[in-house]
């Protein structure tokens, strides 16, 4: 074997990292797995190990392949590769690496050009329920076109499809029923072949099976890469790992990282077992775990470290536990809102706080479970003239506006004879394209599309501070390398996204919505392993805010509605850090009343049917909902203003100072004494000292009345 030279700087970059990175970086040969907590430091250390393994004649650049699962982040590898003085090394994503070798070896294996990947499914998915005499709207083509990519990523047929998705208790969308979902496969694959068209998954299956059947091509890529990195291996689906392991073959130097607590996506195919496996396939392989988290605040990273391991603090398998390294900052909150439009107005009045402040409104984001919940953000932060961003739908690079100001420029660009300054003429050709020179009134889809061109502005800025003789055929070609790497410029605005689409961005401060039972976990959660994912979410959720980190939910979803969410589950535990706002069961207390030794009372059999109770609010006030109240519905309005009176006073809740099922127990119930209040569940010592006399003289009052 040839002995490469060693670069003098090779040490040196070992010298750059924490002593869990070095044990990354220092040994770039043989399998290894990286445990990588977020905001630990991960590509740094894997890009690293890769520069150390060149620098020092362990590998030739060319002979690395480093896999990931987005554009963006393959060109960030490949810029801090650069950066470390090392060219030459491949960093794609699965997609791009695959259909690569696919145009290579496609004459070669079947013969003439491979055919074209289609850029979407949803028209061929279309075309097919068409076929089918199945009627859908745009929204069911979105979840069949889903339901399709997930079939193939688990390397099902449409003979194979039915008997796995009920073994794995999955239902099609649509409304369709297996068999049917079956129909629409063939159907769609039929489309394709009559279309002459691949998909994307379609570039992963053909390309394995060109591998599995011609040996000399197999071979070719061995001897081609030696040595592979998959980062964001807890998110690789079957059909990648089997991708993964035709290209490695029987060697064994491969290094993988993921985080177990960062798994998210297992809708779409995603598992952490090829993660968490990685030692039984592999005994001799190193595990490393990166713990110090140098993005958030010790205040952040303690939230997270117990939204992950919930009320027991356990640890979850493979999942680390995180260790700050910033400096102090402020201890994350917990809003609770009376309703829907209240907790985005709260939200927004916030924001426009920090943004007064001069917070730059591109470092905060809104996230939020479901995309439905954003239209309610949108429209308080249009209200207020707040500049706002839908992260999510359209690649910015994909914008209308912007590939039309793109054509402008590359057409302005064959003119530009260097008179006007670069950042002038920028804007000189954006104007063209819709842009104005000063902000629009307007929020919503105008003001999205004006901060569009405007980034693409600023970056002309950015270029000729560092490029002073550039002009516009140097900024053209800037622009279409960043496309090529869907490295998109800051557009300043708030950004609205949900978590799947939050994950691996960050932003100073970050506002959590929603965090409520029903949303985080979602009611479609109906399994354990699909409950746990929806604590990953949150997880990964917390672990975006840099500094300030705020949650919210709202007791009601209208106006005036009935007070029925609580806390998500997922926030017992953070008492210490939330307060007792963020219990998703209020607690228990038991204790003397009025110095006479009364305990509250907690029934289990309904006292109007002798049922049982089954939820704590039924225990509560002793009756399940099934049964009428028998409370005087005036009183127990005349409690709830008391109530809000006393709220306000002291600036709470208005459910810290009494629930709104301890209340109807006191309605129907109507104590007489201090002893006959403190049998009522919800109210213990310290509130019966605070508050025991008012609610008793409100209740003689109403009854004189």
């Amino acid at each position: 074997m040839t002995t490469l030279p060693v670069h003098p700087g090779a040490d040196a970059i070992l010298d750059a990292l924490d002593p869990e990175q070095r044990e990354v970086a220092a040994h770039p040969s043989g399998p290894m797995c990286v445990l990588a907590g977020a905001g630990t430091g991960k590509t740094r250390a894997i890009t690293h190990r890769i520069a150390y393994g060149v620098l020092s004649g362990v590998h030739q650049p060319q002979r690395v392949l480093a896999v990931t699962f987005t554009a963006r982040a393959a060109g960030e590898m490949r810029t801090r590769l650069r950066d470390l003085g090392v060219g030459g090394v491949q960093a794609r994503t699965f997609h791009a690496a695959a259909l690569r070798q696919l145009h290579y070896f496609w004459p070669r294996a079947i013969g003439g050009a491979a055919p074209e990947v289609m850029p979407h499914k949803a028209s061929a998915v279309a075309e097919a329920a068409s076929r089918l005499r199945i009627r859908l709207d745009g929204p069911a083509v979105r979840d069949l076109a889903s339901e399709v990519e997930w079939a193939k990523v688990s390397m099902l047929t449409a003979e194979t499809y039915a008997h796995a998705a009920a073994a794995q208790r999955r239902e099609p969308p649509a409304g369709l029923d297996p068999t049917a979902m079956s129909r629409l496969i063939t159907s769609y694959e039929d489309v394709k072949a009559d279309r002459g068209v691949i998909d994307f998954e379609d570039v992963l299956l053909l390309t394995v099976g060109i591998l599995r059947e011609h040996d000399e091509i197999a071979r070719a890529v061995r001897g081609q890469y030696r040595h592979f990195v998959v980062d964001e291996y807890q998110d690789v689906n079957r059909l990648q790992q089997e991708l993964l392991e035709l290209w490695v073959g029987d060697r064994t130097d491969v290094c993988v990282v993921g985080d177990p607590a960062q798994t998210i996506y297992s809708f779409t195919g995603a598992s952490p077992e090829h993660l968490l496996g990685f030692r039984r396939r592999h005994p001799d392989a190193r595990v490393v775990e990166l713990v110090r988290n140098y993005r958030s605040t010790p205040q952040v990273v303690g939230l997270a470290n117990l939204v992950l391991s919930g009320p027991g603090g356990t640890r979850r398998s493979g999942s680390v536990e995180l260790r700050a390294q910033r400096p102090d900052g402020p201890v994350p909150e917990l809003v609770v809102a009376d309703n829907d439009p209240d907790e985005a107005a709260r939200t927004a009045s916030s924001i426009e706080t920090l943004v007064a402040g001069g917070h730059p409104a591109s470092e905060i984001a809104v996230l939020f479970r479901t995309n439905g919940q954003s239209e309610a953000i949108e429209s308080a932060l249009a209200e207020r003239g707040i500049p706002y961003l839908v992260r999510g739908g359209e690649r910015f690079f994909s914008r209308r506006e912007v590939r039309d100001a793109v054509v402008l420029m590359r057409g302005a660009a064959r003119s530009d004879d260097g008179s006007v300054p670069l950042p002038d003429l920028v804007r000189d050709v954006l104007l063209g394209a819709g842009w104005t020179r000063g902000e629009p009134a307007a929020g919503g889809a105008a003001r999205e599309r004006w901060e569009s061109l405007s980034a693409l502005a600023a970056l002309a800025d950015q270029m000729t501070a560092t490029e002073p003789e550039a002009r516009l055929p140097a900024f053209v070609a800037e622009l279409d390398q960043r496309a090529a790497e869907q490295n998109a410029p800051t557009v300043q605005g708030v950004t609205l996204a949900s978590f799947h689409a939050a994950k691996g961005l960050e932003w100073d401060s970050v506002f959590l919505v929603g965090c409520s039972d029903g949303l985080l976990p979602i009611t479609m959660a109906d399994t354990p392993e699909a409950v746990e994912e929806e604590r990953r979410l949150l997880y990964v959720g917390v672990t975006r805010a840099r500094e300030r980190l705020t949650l919210s939910y709202a007791g009601a979803r209208t106006p005036g509605g009935k007070v029925t969410r609580r806390p998500s589950r997922f926030l017992d535990g953070t008492s210490a850090v939330l307060g007792e706002a963020a219990r998703s069961q209020p607690k228990r207390r038991r204790g003397a009343a009025a110095g006479k030794g009364a305990t509250a009372t907690v029934r289990s059999t309904c006292r109007v049917c002798g049922g049982p109770l089954a939820t704590a609010k039924e225990r509560t006030i002793g009756r399940c909902t099934a049964c009428p109240p028998t409370m005087d519905e005036a009183l127990f309005d005349t409690l709830r203003a008391w109530r809000l009176e006393q709220a306000k006073e002291a600036d709470v809740p208005a459910y810290v100072v009494f629930t709104d099922a301890t209340l109807t127990a006191i309605a129907e119930r109507v104590p007489k004494d201090t002893r006959e209040l403190a049998q009522i569940s919800g109210v213990g010592p310290a509130k019966l000292e605070r508050w025991g006399d008012a609610v008793l003289t409100v209740l003689k009052e109403f009854s004189d009345d």
